[in-house]
């Protein structure tokens, strides 16, 4: 592959801007100097390494990365009263181009802006519709806080499934369990709209926080702190694609 090929297809700008760079001395691969946007790089060489104005950065064909997200911020490319998840990530992350287009990573499913925890980010299409269909049944673990404290009923109610104002059909919690007084565990399997706000009113309680921390067999990382992102290993992506 074009070095310049390789600098598009990571988010580095036009292949222009990424011949650019390269002329100006400002990319190295595996450590050494590229001056020539023709040279060609192989890609298959795992990992390959290289820099662009001095920040190290491994080739990816596909972007597979979580964030710690913290409370404050929308997963919108276009956000309302509160900023993008998106500005928490590095610009050739938010430019990957799709389909020939400067698309970038998009989330796998969206938090609110008061939801913290694990979120996902992709440009792999087939791997977002996967993990955002409900026929694959991907379990996720919230820890919520609740307003009142839980009751055993509340708790059984959610197990054997509630009724939400927009489905006549009774939405059940995958699992649910007491983790102190006003502190829930609720895995889930779908994705529905305020899903878990709306089914812990529907028991008659209200939810004061909410922290994602697990989806399918990957958790949240305890040095991965609010606000930052990584790339995900390929053990990890096993565990999301088993």
């Amino acid at each position: 592959m074009r070095i310049t090929d390789l600098l598009f297809s990571q988010g580095f700008g036009t292949r222009r801007l990424c011949a650019g760079l390269v002329e100006n001395g400002l990319v190295e691969v595996q450590g050494c100097p590229c001056h020539d946007p023709a040279q060609t790089v192989d890609v298959s060489t795992a990992p390959l390494h290289y820099s662009v104005q001095g920040r190290p950065w491994t080739y990816h064909e596909r972007a597979y990365v979580m964030l710690n997200k913290p409370a404050g911020y929308e997963c919108s490319h276009r956000p309302g009263a509160w900023p993008s998840v998106y500005t928490l990530l590095p610009p050739p992350l938010r430019q990957r181009p799709t389909a020939g287009k400067v698309a970038g990573v998009q989330a796998v499913g969206r938090l609110d802006q008061d939801t913290t925890g694990l979120l996902l980010l992709s440009d792999d299409g087939a791997f977002i519709h996967r993990m955002n269909s409900p026929r694959h049944l991907v379990p996720k673990l919230y820890e919520v806080t609740t307003r009142h404290p839980m009751d055993a009923r509340q708790i059984e109610r959610l197990r054997a499934g509630v009724v939400l104002d927009d489905d006549p059909k009774p939405v059940a919690a995958a699992s649910a369990e007491a983790a102190g007084e006003h502190r829930l565990l609720l895995t889930l399997t779908e994705g529905k709209y305020h899903q878990v706000k709306r089914m812990v009113a529907a028991v008659g309680n209200r939810v004061e926080a909410l922290h994602r921390s697990r989806i399918g067999g990957l958790a949240l990382p305890d040095d991965l702190a609010p606000g930052q992102w990584r790339w995900l290993t390929a053990d990890e992506l096993a565990l999301l694609k088993a």
